[in-house]
Formats: structure tokens, C-alpha cells, sequence
């Protein structure tokens, strides 16, 4: 008996379907990813060893490592063995970027998205209460008072408080998704931030809309979480909107 026979198995591995082998690879290698069972920066095996564990070429494997590596859930190097990297939103926050970049449409799809999104994670979040994510919510809110008119800080504040709310659920898929939303986050605060005559009643007013968030939160009431981050999306939609119009106008004067 080889010495291979008996080596326990990290994917699970199944027969693979001709017509799409590198997905059925590419698919069992998450799962492993997914479950644990591969630690973040643990180092994958190599190309030849997967290829034999799913009976397929090397070509087939070095596909699937590339499908991974697109997804953002492996790190891939020139003559290195390929390491797990933790699940995270980056992928979906390149592509949000892109496409908030691309148009004032795009950006109020996008901001649309993400206000119906985090109604839902607001009544979640008062639900379960996680004190990861409310410790991170307060440190946000503590940044936010420390950067006033300041909107690199302020926005970075801002990107704070919501990834709080995310990982105040508990649930690991919402926090991805947050992380996703970044860009979107980012553009719009930055935006409303640009406003020329925006008032310190005005930048106080923010912080407070964010910390009656957090209070509905802590006191465990959805329907009051729900109510909060749905006025403060409406404050900042108009604000910052106003000013995504008035540089399109700006924009079209110009050309």
C-alpha cells in the first residue's frame, strides 16, 4: 500500500464532472476553506498533489487555484505554494467601486442597495448584540467626535460605525457583505462631506443620528434601529446628492 493511501483528505474530494472540472475543484477547496478546515495562511497543497486527489491534470488544478485566487479566498505567488486568506469583502468592494465610479446612476443604484441591506442588519444587530461589534461601533463614534470637519477621518469613522453594526449580527456573511459595501460607504460620505457649506450644527448632527443607531442597539429595539438608520440615510442621501448633481452639472458645463 502506498503511502498516500491512507492520508486523510482536506476537501472531501468527489468525482469531478468533465464539463466543468475546475469549478467541482475549485468548489471542494472552498468548502475546505470555509468550514476551517484550511486556517487562514495555512499553505495549500501543491498543484501536482491536488491534481492527483481529484484525478485530474495539472492544468485542471492550476485552474481552480486561479478561480480562488479571483475570489479573493487564496494568495497566489510566482513559485510559491498558494495560502488561505480570510473570507473578506474585497472582492465585491472592488466592483462596487467600479461601478460607483462609473456613473451618478450606478451610485444611487448602489446606495439604494446598501440602505434596504442595512435596515435588515440594523433590527439584526439589536437582536443578537454582539460586543465585538458594539465595542466597534463605540470606538467609531469616539472617532467620529475626534474628527469633526476633518472628512478623511470623519469617513473613515463613518466606514467604522457600519462594519460594527455588521459584526454586531454575529453572522459572518453580513460582515463580508459590509466590507463589500465599502466603496459605496466611502463615495457617499466623501460626497456629503464636500459640501462648501456644511455647519458644525450640521457635522454634530451626523454624529448623533449614528449614536441613536447604536443606542436602539444597545437597548435591543429593532423597529427603533430600523427607524434610526433609515433617517439617517435620508439626511444623507439629500446632502450628499445634492452635491453628486451639482458636480454632474459642473461636469457637463465644463465639457
Amino acid at each position: 500500500m502506498s503511502a498516500d493511501a491512507g492520508k486523510k483528505s482536506f476537501f472531501s474530494a468527489k468525482p469531478a464532472i468533465p464539463a466543468r472540472l475546475a469549478d467541482t475543484v475549485s468548489d471542494a477547496i472552498a468548502a475546505a476553506l470555509l468550514d476551517g478546515r484550511i486556517a487562514p495562511g495555512d499553505a495549500l497543497p501543491a498543484e501536482g498533489e491536488i491534481a492527483r486527489e481529484f484525478g485530474v491534470s495539472k492544468p485542471i488544478a492550476r485552474e481552480a487555484l486561479r478561480q480562488l485566487t479571483s475570489a479573493g479566498l487564496i494568495s497566489t505567488q510566482q513559485g510559491k505554494v498558494a495560502r488561505a486568506k480570510a473570507i473578506n469583502g474585497e472582492p465585491m468592494e472592488r466592483i462596487y467601486g467600479y461601478a460607483v465610479r462609473s456613473s451618478l446612476e450606478r451610485l444611487r443604484e448602489a446606495n439604494e442597495m446598501r440602505r434596504v441591506v442595512e435596515t435588515g442588519i440594523a433590527r439584526l444587530a439589536a437582536q443578537r448584540q454582539d460586543k465585538s461589534g458594539l465595542a466597534v461601533m463605540e470606538r467609531a463614534l469616539v472617532e467620529m467626535r475626534h474628527a469633526l470637519k476633518e472628512p478623511e477621518g470623519f469617513t473613515e469613522a463613518d466606514i467604522l460605525f457600519h462594519l460594527g453594526l455588521a459584526l454586531a449580527t454575529g453572522n459572518t456573511m453580513i460582515r463580508v457583505q459590509m466590507e463589500g459595501m465599502r466603496a459605496v460607504q466611502r463615495e457617499v460620505s466623501e460626497l456629503f462631506s464636500r459640501r462648501s457649506n456644511r455647519t458644525d450644527a450640521d457635522w454634530h448632527a451626523t454624529v448623533e443620528r449614528h449614536q441613536a443607531i447604536y443606542d436602539a442597539i444597545v437597548a435591543g429595539d429593532a423597529d427603533a434601529a430600523q427607524k434610526r438608520i433609515e433617517i439617517h440615510f435620508e439626511a444623507a442621501d439629500i446632502a450628499s446628492f445634492e452635491v453628486a448633481d451639482r458636480l454632474g452639472d459642473e461636469g457637463a458645463t465644463a465639457s
